[in-house]
C-alpha cells in the first residue's frame, strides 16, 4: 500500500505580515480621525449627539455593505491591487472632509472613507492568511494590531495637530494615504508567489490527511452566527468608547479636549496590546479559552467603571480593553477555519463588514440615548453589555494551534 505524501508545510512571510500590519495601521489611522475630530465639528457646526451618531453610522454602513461583496468577488477573481484602489477612495474622502463646510459634505466624505476601507479589508485579510504559514494567531495578531495602533495614534495626532490648527489640517494626512499605496503596491507584487505556496500547502494537506472533519452548512451558519453575536457584544461596548469617550470624560471630569484625546489614545493602545497578546496566547492555550477569558474577564471591571474617579477610569479603561480585545484574532481565525480556504475574502469582508455595520448601528443608538438620558447614564447602561455574550454559551472542542496543520481542529458549534 502506497503511503500518502507528506504534507507541505506553508512558510510564514513575517516581512509581508509586518508590511500588511503597517498598511492596516495607516488605513485605520485615517479612518479613526473621524471620531477623533468629533469634539471639534460638534461645536463648529452645532451638532447634537444624534447627528454625531449618524456620522459614525454613515461611515460604518459605507464600510460594511460592500465588504462581503468585494470579498466574494475577489475570492473568484484575485485583485491584489484592489487595496490601492480602496486607498484612493480614502484619500478623496479625507481631503473632502478637511475642507467640508456643511453637514451633508461631512456625511459624503466619511462615506467615501468607509468605501475605501470596505475595499481594503477583504484583500488584506486574504493576504495575511496566505502569509501566515502555521502561525495564524501571530499573523492575525500582527495584522490586527496594526489597525489598533493606527486607531490609537489618531486621537493623539488630532490633539497635537488638528485641535490647535483646525479642521483643514486633516489634508496633511493625505501623505499617509500615499505612503500606504506605495506599501500596498509592494505587497501586491508578491501576491502570486505567496498565494501559490499557500494553495500548494493546502492541497498537499488535503491529500495527505487520513481524515478530515467536514462541517454541514447549518453548522457553519450556526457557528458564524454565534461568532457574530460575540463580536457585536464587544463592538457595542467598544463603540461607546470610540465615539463618546471624549464627551464622557469632558462632561464628568471637566477635562480639556486634548486631555480627552490622550485618554482615547490610551484606550486604543490597550486594545492594540490585547489583540496581539490574544493572538499569540491563543496559538498556545487554545482560541476557545481566549474567547471565554475575553467574555468573562472584563465584566466586573465594566460594572465598576462608571463609579470611579478619573485616575481609576484610566486604569480600568486599559484593563477592560486589554482583556476584551484579546479575542478578536481568535474569532476571526475560527470563522476562517469554519469555511473553505478559498473563501478567505468573503469571511474577511463579512466580519470586517459586521465590525463596521454593527459599530455604526451601536453608535447611532448610543447617540440617541445620550441626548435623552445623558452621556454618564449611557456608560452605566453600557457596563452591562458584556453580559450579552453569555447568551452564546456553546460547549466546544479546543482549537489549539499545532506545528502541523493536519492536527488542527475546528470549533464544534453545538447549541
Amino acid at each position: 500500500m502506497t503511503s500518502a505524501p507528506p504534507a507541505v508545510q506553508p512558510k510564514a512571510y513575517i516581512a509581508v505580515l509586518l508590511l500588511l500590519g503597517s498598511t492596516h495601521l495607516l488605513n485605520d489611522l485615517i479612518q479613526a480621525l473621524i471620531p477623533a475630530i468629533y469634539p471639534i465639528i460638534k461645536d463648529k457646526y452645532a451638532l447634537d449627539f444624534v447627528q454625531i451618531g449618524i456620522i459614525t453610522l454613515t461611515f460604518q454602513i459605507a464600510g460594511s455593505l460592500l465588504q462581503p461583496a468585494v470579498g466574494h468577488y475577489t475570492d473568484k477573481h484575485p485583485m491584489p491591487y484592489s487595496t490601492v484602489i480602496g486607498m484612493i477612495f480614502t484619500l478623496v474622502g479625507l481631503v473632502s472632509l478637511a475642507f467640508a463646510t456643511d453637514y451633508i459634505t461631512i456625511l459624503l466624505s466619511v462615506a467615501c472613507i468607509g468605501i475605501g476601507s470596505s475595499i481594503y479589508h477583504p484583500e488584506a485579510t486574504r493576504m495575511a492568511r496566505y502569509a501566515s504559514g502555521n502561525r495564524q494567531g501571530l499573523a492575525q495578531g500582527i495584522f490586527q494590531v496594526g489597525g489598533q495602533v493606527g486607531g490609537a495614534l489618531s486621537p493623539l495626532l488630532a490633539a497635537l495637530i488638528i485641535v490647535p490648527r483646525g479642521q483643514t489640517t486633516l489634508s496633511w494626512f493625505a501623505l499617509l494615504a500615499i505612503l500606504a499605496m506605495v506599501l500596498m503596491i509592494g505587497i501586491a507584487r508578491q501576491h502570486t508567489t505567496i498565494r501559490t505556496q499557500f494553495l500548494t500547502a493546502t492541497s498537499s494537506h488535503s491529500k495527505g490527511a487520513s481524515s478530515r472533519r467536514s462541517h454541514s452548512p447549518p453548522t457553519v451558519w450556526l457557528g458564524l452566527g454565534i461568532l457574530s453575536v460575540l463580536m457585536f457584544s464587544k463592538l457595542a461596548y467598544v463603540e461607546s468608547f470610540r465615539s463618546f469617550y471624549t464627551f464622557y470624560l469632558i462632561d464628568r471630569f471637566g477635562v480639556s479636549i486634548p486631555t480627552s484625546q490622550v485618554m482615547l489614545f490610551i484606550f486604543f493602545v490597550s486594545s492594540a496590546a490585547g489583540v496581539l497578546l490574544g493572538g499569540i496566547v491563543g496559538d498556545r492555550i487554545g482560541r476557545y479559552r481566549i474567547i471565554w477569558i475575553s467574555i468573562l474577564g472584563p465584566l466586573p471591571l465594566t460594572l465598576l467603571l462608571p463609579h470611579v474617579d478619573l485616575f481609576w477610569t484610566g486604569v480600568l479603561t486599559v484593563l477592560i480593553n486589554l482583556i476584551m480585545a484579546s479575542a478578536f484574532a481568535s474569532i476571526m481565525i475560527y470563522a476562517l477555519e469554519l469555511v473553505s480556504p478559498h473563501r478567505i475574502g468573503l469571511v474577511g469582508g463579512l466580519f470586517y463588514g459586521l465590525n463596521f455595520g454593527m459599530g455604526g448601528i451601536a453608535a447611532a443608538i448610543l447617540g440617541g440615548m445620550a441626548d435623552s438620558i445623558g452621556i454618564e447614564r449611557v456608560y452605566q447602561l453600557c457596563s452591562f453589555l458584556p453580559l450579552a455574550a453569555l447568551l452564546t454559551f456553546v460547549p466546544a472542542e479546543d482549537n489549539r494551534s499545532s506545528h502541523h496543520t493536519s492536527q488542527k481542529r475546528v470549533m464544534d458549534f453545538t447549541p
